[in-house]
């Protein structure tokens, strides 16, 4: 009965401290002081350690010790290491799984190596280390060490084992953090060049439009810089090469001092804009203009070679050119591109006289409209597969476009024009009923094809009639519901979160199963996550094209992976273009794999002749 108490007196005294506000808030290091000081003072024992065990798993160092007759954790106690070549049987022990409890430690087979330098000049007597695991890997251990013979209870053993499981917890807290501030650079921050994304850029230039709005005062100039010819340097020396020459420019820009400097961010492979505020003069602004192009145009040196580079800049002002951050930025790239056609490292400045060149995206807009009320737009389909198997389990729907003049259109071609004439809606309901007449057709020629994945934008998911209509185009080619899928990107969640869930509720209650696309690129909130009824990730193909190679991609994706996980969800990665992409995701366990390596995008006819002629499986050869 005493050992009871005792038993439920350390495990409260635990739970007091690991629960309380002050505790969680702490840095780690304040949180390991606090465990061992309690611990030493609830068991009356002279000294408690906690030690870090190298990644190599060969070398323990201790990392915060308390002793007793101190009144604060010991912050100059030496900073012992321990070899696995010079303690072979007690690291044996530890990597076990097993508590060591040695009451007589100089002698005990486990921890007899240490008497000589260690416990002997110390005069520790006993020991009982646990060790501490995260993940189901050992990372540490937790040590008492007693100044007399003692031999240890039961509860003495609980309770060290439950202070090594805190540990681990704060281990796991403190990764979890820090993929988190990973994934959070990611969407905010360029890898490459360690500049602003676009995505930020948006949001200063909204910033800045609130703040003028509010003052009733104030302008701003938007440049978007874009290198001359980075082709012919890719195609010529490689894209590593040419991912340098776009390091290289970012640092300059970075590094250049101009006057009215605000947002520099890098926005696309090889195009970067800058935010201009506070410029007082034209003459000022046309110097600022030409110091860009100089400092962009001294000679790159790049493995022993001189490498020379342009850039084309387009300018636009608010107030003038644009009310909004995606106005002012198409007008900075129109002005860029009327630039570009003048010839090599030229400015130009938006004016009236470019809006000739916008009348083709009013052209290409109109057209595109009428495309879409004649149900004209395509469908090509990419496989995607069981990462155990090897087998075809769905198809993602890409929508594509035949322009009469210009040949086939990639989304990237005309998504953003669709967008900004509002025809997204009408967009994505040409695709389901492409996608919903392609399967009708395929089960008429006895093709049983496996479920197919289509893509909802933004402005399809907020729309509450988007249940129905899918309902009603399933029933009006005869196909289930549930042989439709539906990816939502990432960015895409981010909405009215009542509507939002209403409707994806009633997706998923029709039969359909849901996946979020293209996730790490924006910001999900866990919580939410956690109440839309989600049942995949899609790993966005920027954190794969570098597998196994790149260490921050490799930190990502496993968190990811391990997200997902815990939120019960399947990962789809997609972007896999080589055996090193699969091998590296197959042996983390992820669950299904897209890309290249298996099959580009390709028309309903082609993928059935190449896929379902013969059985369910991606050949060999792929």
């Amino acid at each position: 009965m005493p050992d009871n108490q005792t038993f439920i007196d350390f495990h409260e005294a635990l739970m007091r401290l690991s629960h309380s506000q002050a505790f969680m808030r702490d840095r780690r290091d304040k949180k390991l002081a606090a465990l061992t000081r309690m611990c030493a003072t609830l068991l009356d024992i002279e000294r408690v350690s906690v030690w870090q065990l190298s990644t190599d798993g060969t070398v323990l160092s201790c990392e915060m010790m308390h002793e007793l007759e101190q009144t604060a954790s010991s912050t100059t106690w030496p900073r012992f290491q321990l070899n696995e070549n010079d303690h072979p049987d007690y690291f044996r022990a530890i990597k076990a799984a097993r508590v060591i409890e040695a009451c007589d430690a100089q002698t005990d087979a486990r921890t007899s190596s240490f008497s000589e330098h260690y416990l002997k000049p110390l005069g520790v007597q006993s020991m009982l280390d646990a060790p501490v695991f995260d993940g189901g890997t050992l990372s540490g251990v937790v040590c008492l060490e007693a100044k007399h013979r003692r031999v240890w209870t039961l509860p003495e053993l609980s309770f060290i084992t439950a202070i090594s499981d805190t540990v681990s917890l704060i281990n796991t807290h403190e990764a979890w953090l820090r993929s988190k501030q990973k994934l959070d650079y990611i969407t905010h921050f360029d890898s490459l060049t360690g500049l602003a994304n676009l995505q930020s850029l948006r949001t200063r230039i909204d910033y800045l439009l609130s703040k003028i709005a509010r003052r009733e005062n104030g302008s701003f100039a938007v440049v978007w810089i874009d290198l001359d010819r980075l082709k012919v340097i890719n195609d010529g020396m490689g894209p590593q090469i040419g991912d340098q020459v776009i390091a290289e420019t970012g640092n300059r820009l970075r590094a250049l001092s101009i006057p009215g400097k605000d947002q520099l961010a890098r926005i696309g492979g090889d195009e970067f804009a800058l935010v201009l505020r506070n410029y007082s003069s034209r003459t000022m602004l046309d110097t600022v203009i030409q110091r860009i192009i100089a400092d962009i145009s001294q000679p790159i040196t790049i493995g022993g070679q001189s490498l020379s580079v342009s850039a084309s800049l387009g300018i636009c002002h608010f107030p003038g050119d644009g009310d909004s951050a995606d106005s002012l930025l198409r007008s900075a790239e129109a002005a860029m591109y009327h630039a570009k056609h003048q010839g090599r490292a030229q400015a130009c400045e938006f004016d009236t006289s470019i809006h000739a060149n916008a009348r083709s995206r009013f052209a290409l807009e109109r057209q595109l409209r009428t495309t879409i009320q004649k149900d004209g737009l395509d469908v090509f389909y990419q496989p995607i597969l069981d990462a155990k198997t090897g087998d075809i389990v769905s198809l993602e729907a890409l929508v594509r476009w035949q322009h009469p003049e210009q040949g086939w259109l990639s989304p990237l071609e005309f998504l953003d024009v669709a967008r900004s004439a509002g025809l997204m809606f009408g967009l994505g309901q040409c695709v389901l009923r492409r996608v919903c007449r392609d399967r009708s057709m395929a089960a008429a020629r006895d093709i049983c094809l496996p479920v197919m994945t289509i893509n909802l934008a933004s402005e399809q998911v907020l729309d509450p009639v988007l249940p129905s209509l899918v309902s009603n185009l399933c029933a009006e080619y005869g196909i289930a519901q549930s042989e439709l899928h539906f990816e939502v990107t990432e960015d895409s969640i981010q909405g009215d979160s009542r509507a939002l869930k209403t409707v994806l509720d009633q997706l998923v209650a029709g039969g359909s199963e849901l996946a979020i696309d293209d996730f790490g690129t924006g910001y999900s909130s866990l919580s939410r996550l956690k109440h839309l009824p989600f049942s995949k990730l899609k790993i966005d193909r920027s954190f794969i094209h570098d597998l196994p190679h790149d260490e921050d991609d490799c930190a990502i994706t496993l968190s990811i992976l391990g997200l997902a996980r815990g939120l019960g969800l399947s990962v789809v990665a997609e972007g896999v273009e080589n055996a090193g992409h699969e091998e590296w995701l197959n042996a983390r366990g992820c669950d299904y794999l897209q890309g290249y390596k298996y099959s580009r995008p390709i028309p309903l006819d082609e993928l059935i002749a190449t896929f379902f002629s013969t059985p369910n499986t991606v050949s060999a050869e792929l």
